[in-house]
């Protein structure tokens, strides 16, 4: 393990706190390429336009056509929490802003990821004469035919890249060739809301509010927050404004019922609503339906306007999170067990199939493993008979993607088809062909990845000072939106052991002390004794016990 000491920028810092900011988090903020105030966007007035989103103004005019025609308009989204939160948005304000709109959800199991020539034909049987997707779509050239030839027109709102050939439709999407606009990292999310603000635009122009309310689209930003997080997109300026936003909406109350039931499902507390709680409690509930059974429960908990029905369903996706969760450990053991055959510190990468594993879990196994092992890992499951589906996480130093590109065009007709972006990626191979790929895959990490890349490492902010160990400060490092590309703080530093205790048969409560200061601190996942001196990287964090808030650290690492 390497240690290493995030690059530090004291000028920048003493300009954030001349502008204004406390202290540590000027330091933080500086440490992350914040130079000026300006730059912590704080208003919804600096969102970036969606003006210049290539194809943007076009759908927009599309959709006020179908509005003004009451055309029947149907969402088609992805399974996971950035497509059911996609769906919910999308649906909530395309019906605020007077559409007849109806959703549908394919199964990951049955239909397969995206607006496949399947999913086009259950849509049509809908008779919609608009079909939006969300999160999906920009891949989906067949699917998009099959949905225009059965007479649809279809508009594609996605986020992520694109392959050699694009639909033939509308298609709003940042990453798309020729974009201009400067959100490549919003969620799709993220663009179900941006082209929502132009559709609301749109009808301004065509007077369309003159005789009735115009809606307020930032009710929908606790949806926004959601999806965005749990899709860990990078948390650009862009986005941290839209986290915030939709968690000072949550902490205020004014959540709506389905992610209120899914706070209070996951025991966490909606006043104090922290982007760790939206990616670790909220987020793996809802892709708990997704993954286990069927995203539409998700999509319905956060569609309803009425509690009762959102604590149902939320009571539901809660037991389906505790299934995932015992499902995902048997898988760990067997992984485990392959592993313990195998000399990981000689391999690039993992590949693994086992025919029992669940579709839905491979992915969370994969990121367990990439993090454990600090490899790129990819996970399959069987499909049917002749094929598997796989689910690959990746770590810094080798795009999942382009890997995948470099096996394709290395062997082709290896894969059957496959997509994603730097960290993550799915793919689909023959069975027989499994170990032919993973063979491939080994060989084009080991020529892309350095030693160093395959040393892991962790990234720290320095030392506190004994004035920094507040509870104030632990607040302040909650309620602050942290995330991929803007990474949560951790600190070190040499503790002595005064006191430890076994909590919860696997965790340790521990007691430290420097010569200056002592805490409380707690090391999960950890039921052995540590030494009386220790070297740590720990996190400063809230520990609310009843009703009551103190400091405390939590442990990331120790020696």
């Amino acid at each position: 393990m390497l240690i290493q000491t995030r690059p530090q920028n004291p000028q920048a810092a003493a300009q954030l706190q001349r502008d204004g900011l406390p202290p540590l988090l000027a330091r933080l903020f500086a440490a992350r390429g914040v130079t000026a105030r300006g730059q912590l966007r704080e208003s919804l007035q600096q969102l970036e336009p969606f003006a210049t989103m290539k194809g943007i103004l076009a759908a927009a005019a599309r959709l006020a056509d179908a509005i003004a025609r009451q055309e029947k308009i149907l969402v088609v989204a992805d399974y996971d929490a950035d497509g059911a939160t996609g769906c919910a948005v999308m649906v909530t304000g395309l019906a605020a802003l007077g559409a007849h709109v109806d959703w549908l959800v394919p199964n990951r199991f049955d239909d397969g990821y995206g607006l496949t020539p399947e999913v086009a034909r259950q849509a049509a049987e809908r008779q919609p004469d608009l079909l939006i997707t969300v999160d999906n779509g920009i891949a989906a050239v067949e699917g998009v035919a099959e949905a225009q030839r059965l007479g649809m027109t279809v508009l594609v709102t996605d986020h992520h890249l694109p392959g050699n050939t694009l639909p033939d439709c509308l298609i709003v999407n940042p990453n798309q060739p020729g974009c201009p606009h400067p959100g490549k990292h919003l969620a799709g999310v993220g663009v179900a809301f941006y082209t929502l603000m132009a559709l609301r635009a749109e009808l301004r122009q065509h007077n369309a509010f003159a005789t009735r309310p115009e809606p307020n689209l930032s009710e929908l930003l606790d949806l926004v927050a959601l999806g965005t997080v749990a899709d860990v997109v990078r948390l650009d300026a862009n986005n941290r404004l839209l986290v915030e936003t939709g968690l000072k909406r949550i902490r205020s109350g004014r959540a709506r019922p389905g992610i209120a039931a899914l706070f209070l499902a996951a025991g966490r507390n909606p006043a104090n609503a922290s982007a760790q709680d939206l990616g670790f409690f909220i987020g793996p509930r809802l892709n708990a339906a997704g993954r286990l059974a069927d995203m539409g429960l998700g999509v319905a908990c956060l569609l309803t306007r009425d509690a009762d029905e959102a604590s149902r369903l939320a009571a539901e996706l809660e037991r389906l999170n505790r299934e995932r969760r015992t499902v995902e450990a048997d898988m760990q053991r067997e992984a485990d067990g392959i592993l313990n055959s195998v000399a990981v510190a000689d391999s690039a990468s993992l590949v693994l199939f086992d025919p029992g594993w669940h579709q839905g879990v491979i992915g969370l196994l994969a990121s367990r493993l990439k993090e454990r092992h600090h490899r790129p890992a990819l996970i399959f499951a069987a499909a049917d008979e002749e094929r598997i589906k796989g689910s690959g996480r990746s770590i810094p130093g080798l795009h999942l993607r382009d890997a995948l590109d470099r096996v394709d065009r290395l062997n082709p007709g290896l894969i059957v088809r496959f997509g994603g972006h730097a960290a993550a990626a799915g793919l689909t191979l023959r069975r027989d062909d499994f170990a032919t790929f993973a063979a491939a895959f080994e060989g084009v990490a080991r020529a892309w990845l350095t030693e160093s890349d395959l040393t892991r490492s962790l990234e720290t902010d320095g030392a506190l000072g004994p004035h920094e160990f507040s509870l104030e400060n632990a607040c302040l490092l909650r309620d602050t939106v942290w995330g991929q590309g803007f990474p949560p703080p951790s600190f070190s530093g040499d503790f002595i052991v005064r006191s430890q205790r076994l909590v919860g048969d696997k965790h340790l409560k521990l007691h430290l002390a420097t010569p200056e200061w002592e805490s409380e601190a707690m090391l999960f996942n950890h039921d052995s004794p540590l030494p009386d001196r220790i070297h740590a990287v720990f996190r400063l964090d809230v520990n609310a016990w009843q009703g009551r808030q103190t400091s405390q650290l939590t442990l990331e690492y120790w020696a």
